[in-house]
């Protein structure tokens, strides 16, 4: 489709499948007169030494143009999609919009000790550098880093589809849990939402990634309990928090996280926890390892609910709709 202010989706190839699945959702709210969309095609070419050069292959002059990628390791993501939104300014693209799934480099988000980065302010400076207009994305590590843009940003919540696939389950005595106490804002609002109590992890770490102990403050005998979160990691503190919760006498623990980092020895120690089950979505695409049992991860999809807002954004609609919280 040619012509001033259309619309023009592309892919950075670590979120290739979650854009073809995008597009196929967009492609459910739009007119016969609109006419579908297309994934637009994006030539990388690649040196000996691992430097990488993104090339469009169709116009983007005039264009609104939607670049989908998360920026989980390793840099080459964040740097890809970089390059994306450079090459679309110099191709006179009238909009750039970064839509990032995940927001890696998040936790990096304030100085918490001496003479260290803030990843996550770095990471948007970048992409106000690169060209940026708006960026898109979900589920935050910590709110606040909305301000460290000086553009906007719409910052979507996977409770949108969470909420209604833990009403689905039907639990007689669910409780909601925080697996540390940075996450309770985050537990209330989804015991809020589905009326139910709230559970309180409290931790201590020896070191990043390294839990020592974790106490659990609240009614857990009996309860069906869903610890939430905004991402799962070693899962080192998602597993040791259930353990502690059904030795407290719980009758089931599951948990819901929005991104499925999932380093280390995290499939594993899923696997072998007590937890029955893991929802994730699919910011981040799971890689489970061979010979590990990967059945008690389940994956609930975002792809409809940032094909409804896309499609908002760039029609000057107001996306409130689409947030429960």
């Amino acid at each position: 489709m040619i012509g001033k202010n259309r619309i023009e989706i592309f892919a950075s190839r670590a979120s290739r499948d979650f854009a073809l699945k995008v597009i196929s959702e967009y492609n459910k709210l739009v007119t016969p007169e609109e006419g579908p969309l297309h994934l637009g095609t994006c030539d990388i070419t690649s040196f000996s030494d691992g430097e990488f050069q993104p090339a469009y292959t169709e116009s983007v002059r005039g264009a609104t143009v939607f670049i989908i990628q998360s920026t989980f390791p390793p840099a080459d993501n964040l740097m890809e999609l970089l390059l994306m939104i450079d090459a679309a300014k110099r191709a006179s693209a009238e909009k750039v919009i970064a839509v990032i799934p995940y927001y890696g480099w998040a936790r990096q988000d304030r100085k918490d000790r001496p003479r260290v980065s803030i990843g996550a302010k770095l990471e948007a400076n970048l992409l106000h550098a690169a060209g940026a207009d708006r960026v898109m994305t979900c589920d935050l590590h910590a709110d606040q880093i909305q301000g460290f843009f000086d553009f906007p940003v719409d910052h979507v919540y996977a409770s949108k589809v969470f909420v209604p696939y833990i009403k689905s389950l039907n639990l007689s005595n669910l409780s909601i849990a925080a697996p540390d106490m940075g996450g309770a804002k985050r537990a209330n609002a989804y015991a809020r939402e589905l009326a139910c109590p709230v559970i309180v992890c409290h931790k201590t770490r020896e070191k990043a990634n390294i839990v020592s102990s974790i106490t659990a403050i609240g009614e857990v005998e009996g309860r069906d309990i869903i610890i939430v979160d905004d991402m799962i990691d070693t899962a080192g503190t998602l597993t040791k928090a259930a353990d502690v919760l059904m030795e407290k006498g719980a009758a089931s623990v599951r948990a819901c996280a929005t991104h499925p980092v999932l380093s280390g020895k995290a499939y594993e120690n899923i696997s072998r926890s007590s937890l029955k089950e893991v929802y994730v979505t699919d910011t981040i695409p799971l890689k489970c390892p061979e010979g590990i049992d990967c059945s008690k991860i389940k994956v609930v999809s975002m792809t409809e609910t940032f094909a409804k807002i896309i499609r908002r954004v760039y029609n000057c609609e107001p996306i409130s709709t689409e947030f429960i919280f």
